[in-house]
């Protein structure tokens, strides 16, 4: 068979395009949502009055419920398809925005960012889902990464756009503006959104009930793909989520006493290496599936190295060039993250992409979030002593590292399988 025309493949094409731009303007829309409090960290606390463990909770909050709702959210998409998900996704992301912009007190702020979280959680893996029913197999690892990207030009919105309208209009106007991208992100995804092109319908799903979840949700775990999946995103995704999230800004300022300014150019760094990197690692997964897992390993010691070189420097700061170079770095974490789902989309059947994607989805928010709590704690217990608090990083990749080398045989092996019986199913279709 051509590598141009499989049958039962979705074509691609410019109307896959133009569908799957609208439901990644969704997941824009959310990550903007999502970092805003990464560039308003200490304009929180300043304003409800919290230390470093209080303002740690706004972004755990937020991270658990998105966490939390991965699998869900994949049999959602599963069973609803992508446009009421990502519909769903809008309006309650966007009411999480509002309501943060005029919460009086620290309590209803912290309802509002699990209400965005909950919206936030329902866009990713509705997008990843688009993408899989309106371009060709071959094509995965690049839309993914795509949309890795597009998720970083929202946190490049954020860092550079939502940081000067906070400390020009001031905080209610600034997110309460914000929130008007959501307005705008839903009324595309009613008019023009699309589940899957024309005569490409999936098959009906029977109601099964709880029934249904649970062999769902059991046959995807048993995939040693989809945990080493769920593994490789663990590992990689969060040194960069809890620096862009939360900590990267107070780390600079206050540990390396760089101005808001400089700090805020080191995390655009971060955000544009990501960018960067997407593409690249895209087009190497895309072409050489065999480099998954060096690339992943190979960011997450590089990752480390750079983090013990910053936090174990003798002289009272970081130079500036150790951390330009960490800020690079921390930029492939997000890339490297996406390989995660490139391990669990082969492993699965069409049917459970969704719940598959959900379960990989986790690894990395669950890390982010554990990750935030210990920083904050240990930041309070040692009287902000930045370097014990941010040893933390090394424990959750040396917890994550151990469950990557102990299943990546069992995957590979699986992997194999399949490719050869999918090939010898191809050999035997008639002409």
């Amino acid at each position: 068979m051509s590598a141009t025309a499989i049958p039962g493949e979705p074509p691609g094409g410019r109307r896959a395009l133009a569908v799957w731009g609208t439901g990644v303007s969704v997941y824009f829309v959310a990550v903007i949502f999502r970092t805003s409090l990464g560039v308003a960290g200490l304009d929180a606390a300043d304003r409800f009055h919290v230390n470093a463990s209080a303002l740690s909770t706004f972004s755990i909050l937020q991270l658990l419920v998105y966490a939390g709702m991965q699998i869900p959210v994949g049999l959602l998409v599963d069973r609803l398809g992508t446009k009421k998900v990502l519909a769903l996704g809008a309006v309650l992301f966007t009411a999480g925005q509002l309501g943060f912009a005029f919460s009086p007190s620290y309590g209803t702020a912290l309802a509002s960012r699990a209400l965005l979280g909950c919206g936030d959680a329902l866009t990713f893996i509705s997008v990843l889902r688009l993408g899989s029913r309106w371009f060709p197999a071959r094509r995965g690892p690049l839309v993914a990464q795509f949309a890795g990207l597009v998720g970083m030009a929202g946190n490049l919105v954020s860092t550079l756009v939502l940081a000067r309208l906070l400390h020009g209009i001031g905080w209610t106007a600034a997110f309460a503006g914000s929130a008007a991208a959501g307005a705008v992100v839903l009324v595309l995804v009613l008019l023009f959104l699309k589940d899957h092109p024309e005569g490409q319908e999936p098959d009906p799903l029977p109601h099964q009930g709880a029934a249904y979840v649970r062999r769902q949700i059991a046959a995807s775990w048993r995939e040693p793909g989809t945990r080493l999946g769920l593994w490789v995103h663990f590992t990689t995704q969060f040194p960069a989520m809890v620096f862009l999230l939360l900590w990267g800004l107070p780390f600079l300022v206050e540990a390396q006493g760089l101005s808001r300014a400089v700090a805020g150019e080191l995390l655009t760094l971060v955000v544009l290496s990501n960018m960067v990197v997407g593409l690249v690692y895209g087009q190497i997964v895309a072409r050489h599936h065999g480099a998954r897992l060096p690339l992943a390993l190979g960011t997450v010691g590089t990752t480390a190295a750079l983090w013990a070189a910053t936090l174990a420097y003798p002289g009272p700061h970081a130079p500036m060039w150790l951390l330009i170079v960490l800020c690079t770095v921390l930029g492939a974490c997000g890339p490297a993250s996406m390989i995660g789902f490139d391990f669990a989309r082969p492993a699965n059947p069409p049917e459970r992409q969704g719940t598959a994607s959900g379960i990989t989805n986790m690894g990395g928010f669950v890390a982010s979030m554990t990750t935030l709590l210990a920083i904050g704690v240990l930041l309070d217990a040692t009287g902000d002593d930045w370097s014990l608090a941010f040893s933390a990083v090394f424990v959750l990749q040396a917890v994550g590292l151990s469950q990557i080398l102990r299943l990546r045989g069992r995957a590979q092996r699986r992997e194999r399988e399949r490719l050869v019986a999918s090939r010898v199913e191809t050999v035997h279709v008639p002409a």
